[in-house]
């Protein structure tokens, strides 16, 4: 059984009361003991969630020629297509065993930071990928906004706190492959231990062995949601904005066992970003004598830049 508690939005969304209530300090509690939580009663529906899984395992299944023709330089893997194997935990030489895709932020009016972003990459050999990666990337971060909500609630801030940040907000929907293990692997797992650099994390997929998440005293414990929930955690973003009362949680995806090998995985987590020009200076109301502030003053974006460094994604 999963340690991770969880969750139900609606309760949040219900316009009762009590029940919002519970949900602010459910998630609240969480969020500040282990930083992950598996939600239900958010806006992905299964149709949705199905379609999605058919467009990103026919597109992992495209030759190699293909692929890599979707692999945008100079962007920092923003966009589009990252082969094997190039993306690293901070600290780690050894490249995770995945493949992935991006979808990123569709602009509305806002002229400036249409041209800040790199636009979407359209895949011309599957008609309906970039449409239902749209209509995912939406419901995504329709969910995610509520969650924030809540927790804007916990953090003593109006509830519309974070609305203006992720507005626009530099968000990234990333379906990744992990694809079968053929040999012993020297050193490397399908994702290294690490926290996300984002504001919160929406993870689908997280229904089999293979998630892990680090608790307080340096255990590893199974991360498994419900084939109806989404996994969620902080990011190193809103853990600073939090001057660390919400706790961003280091967690890995580890190799299966020797005679699951031969399979797949499918995962496709939503790193939700705020826009890049958001402070994430230590929030006075967490600063306290018992919790002095522990992080520098930086921005959203200044932070981003400094983390894909540090993951080898962008060269200096």
């Amino acid at each position: 059984m999963s340690a991770i508690p969880s969750v139900d939005l609606k309760d949040f969304t219900s316009n009762d009361p009590e029940r919002k209530e519970k949900f602010v300090k459910e998630i609240g509690a969480a969020f500040e003991n282990i930083g992950f939580v598996a939600l239900s009663g958010h806006f992905l529906s299964d149709q949705l969630v199905d379609d999605l899984y058919e467009e990103i395992k026919k597109f992992f299944a495209l030759p190699q020629e293909i692929k890599d023709s979707y692999e945008i330089e100079g962007i920092g893997g923003q966009r589009g297509y990252t082969s094997f194997g190039k993306e690293h935990a901070k600290g780690k030489k050894e490249g995770d065993l995945k493949e992935f895709w991006h979808f990123g932020q569709y602009v509305e009016d806002d002229p400036k930071l249409e041209a800040e972003y790199p636009d979407n990459v359209e895949v011309k050999e599957l008609p309906n990928f970039n449409a239902v990666g749209k209509e995912t990337y939406k419901m995504l971060e329709k969910t995610a906004k509520y969650v924030l909500r809540a927790l804007a609630i916990h953090l003593n801030l109006e509830e519309t706190y974070f609305d203006a940040y992720i507005k626009n907000g530099n968000s990234i929907l990333r379906p990744i492959h992990y694809p079968p293990i053929k040999e012993e692997p020297k050193n490397a797992v399908r994702a290294a231990a690490h926290g996300d650099i984002n504001l919160i994390t929406l993870l689908m997929g997280a229904h089999g062995k293979g998630l892990q998440v680090k608790d307080h005293e340096g255990n590893w414990v199974d991360a498994i949601a419900k084939p109806d929930q989404l996994m969620i955690n902080v990011g190193d973003m809103l853990s600073r904005l939090s001057n660390n009362k919400l706790k961003s949680t280091i967690h890995q995806v580890v190799n299966p066992p020797k005679e699951l090998w031969g399979t797949s995985r499918y995962s496709i987590p939503f790193f939700m970003h705020p826009v890049s020009d958001m402070p994430l200076n230590c929030l006075e109301n967490c600063i306290t004598k018992d919790n002095p502030k522990q992080f520098e003053d930086i921005t959203a974006g200044e932070y981003l830049y400094e983390r894909l460094v540090e993951l080898g994604l962008v060269k200096k």
